[in-house]
């Protein structure tokens, strides 16, 4: 997410960082589909809480970490500081597709980052296409996110919801 500019001697460096308004991230989890809306507001109060998480693929005790995560969300109401989530079944990804697409259509003076899991990239792109309000909308692949970048982090929280309803479940 950083741009990068070089200066008269050719050296690289770091320009400000792009803001958002919202960040919305969609992922999916074996057979669970779900998104995050975040508020820019709510993000300096939320990143502490969620400083904990991790990718679930990258946790070697996967079993105790669940129960931990499930514990730090309710204890730390991480689910409040959402604007709005959901999370369905696979089969019902166009509705998880259609409620991020209607947002953006009714936010489409503000500027709206998303990120889509790299299996429904395609999918979410062919649906983006067609859809006119796209001008203040930036989207990402999950694996184009920075390791440790506020977006990176911020898309843990879809990720761990995912798998603790799957494991609920299940």
């Amino acid at each position: 997410m950083m741009n990068r500019e070089e200066n008269k001697t050719g050296e690289k460096f770091r320009m400000k960082r792009k803001e958002f308004d919202y960040y919305i991230f969609i992922d999916y989890s074996e057979s669970l589909i779900g998104y995050t809306i975040i508020e820019k507001s709510k993000i300096r109060d939320l990143l502490p809480k969620i400083s904990k998480l991790a990718h679930y693929k990258e946790i070697v005790h996967k079993k105790p970490y669940l129960a931990a995560i499930r514990k730090r969300f309710e204890r730390e109401e991480i689910t409040k500081f959402l604007m709005k989530w959901k999370i369905r079944n696979m089969k019902e990804n166009i509705e998880i597709f259609s409620d991020v697409l209607e947002f953006v259509k009714r936010n489409d003076n503000c500027a709206i980052f998303v990120s889509v899991d790299n299996n429904q990239y395609k999918s979410f792109l062919k649906l983006f296409e067609v859809f006119p309000h796209k001008e203040n909308v930036e989207v990402s692949q999950e694996s184009c996110l920075r390791k440790g970048s506020i977006e990176c982090r911020l898309s843990y929280i879809i990720d761990n919801l995912l798998n603790i309803k799957r494991t609920k479940n299940a």
